[in-house]
């Protein structure tokens, strides 16, 4: 089925919304008047995370009041819906808390299941990740694509340890070492959709997590995607947002990637 026409305005709605949303977190970096926990002791939201997917569940709903919605924040509607916008109002709500600028609003919004349109904003630099399914990806309105670097020695990848690494600390360290000596680095951005942002910039070629959320992934791989970028779990099979597991890469590089990680 084709939206060429409703994916525009699916993409303003969701860009609206995304700038909105930068704002607030723009002001408030650092400085969140309440920080709770949630599963655990470094798995944070503020007052903001929660006032951010509001402004965006209302964008949305006003605009498409049919739609399903789900937040990270648990605002859920229309489950039922062929669409679903899948949001995560403030990724890396570590270092939001912490005044560190490495922060973004991300919002995807898939039909039955697949991609239609992702945008990334990250507000301390101003930087909008845009993209439509079958037309590319976008930063400030400028084409991107994937870095033509071919091969992994020569390489910078991104990586996250979820809250699960104080119990298994060497489920997340064995793929961490198996790369760190094999490329230029391994970077801890602290936020998974600027790793996947910059991985359909051509700014890193490679990414991997283990133990992620559909609201982590959903418009950073559609970015790869639409950049030329190739997405898959752990063992080389299609990626999927409930599988928890990404692997994105230039595409040059993702069969090395995935022979280190079949090792560890």
């Amino acid at each position: 089925m084709s939206f060429t026409s409703d994916s525009t305005r699916f993409l303003a709605v969701a860009v609206r919304a995304a700038r909105a949303a930068g704002v607030l977190l723009a002001e408030r970096a650092g400085k969140p008047r309440r920080v709770d926990t949630k599963r655990n002791a470094i798995d944070l939201v503020t007052e903001v995370d929660r006032a951010a997917e509001r402004m965006i569940h209302q964008a949305v709903r006003a605009a498409f009041p049919s739609h399903g919605f789900q937040g990270e924040e648990r605002t859920r509607a229309n489950p039922a819906s062929p669409f679903q916008w899948i949001v995560d109002p403030v990724d890396g709500t570590m270092n939001f808390v912490h005044g560190l600028p490495t922060f973004a609003v991300s919002i995807g919004l898939h039909h039955e299941g697949r991609p239609l349109v992702g945008v990334i904003y990250d507000p301390m630099r101003r930087e909008l990740f845009s993209g439509i399914a079958g037309r590319g990806a976008w930063l400030n309105g400028a084409r991107i694509r994937v870095s033509r670097a071919p091969h992994l020695s020569t390489s910078l990848l991104s990586t996250g340890f979820p809250s699960a690494f104080r119990r298994t600390p060497r489920r997340f360290l064995k793929p961490f070492e198996a790369f760190q000596s094999r490329c230029h680095g391994v970077r801890r951005m602290g936020c998974t959709t600027i790793s996947l942002a910059y991985v359909a910039c051509g700014r890193l070629e490679g990414f991997y997590e283990q133990n992620l959320w559909p609201w982590d992934i959903a418009a950073g791989m559609l970015l790869v995607q639409e950049a030329g970028g190739r997405l898959s779990d752990f063992r080389g099979r299609p990626a999927q947002l409930s599988r928890g597991e990404l692997v994105a890469s230039n595409s040059l590089i993702h069969h090395e990637m995935l022979s280190h990680l079949a090792t560890v």
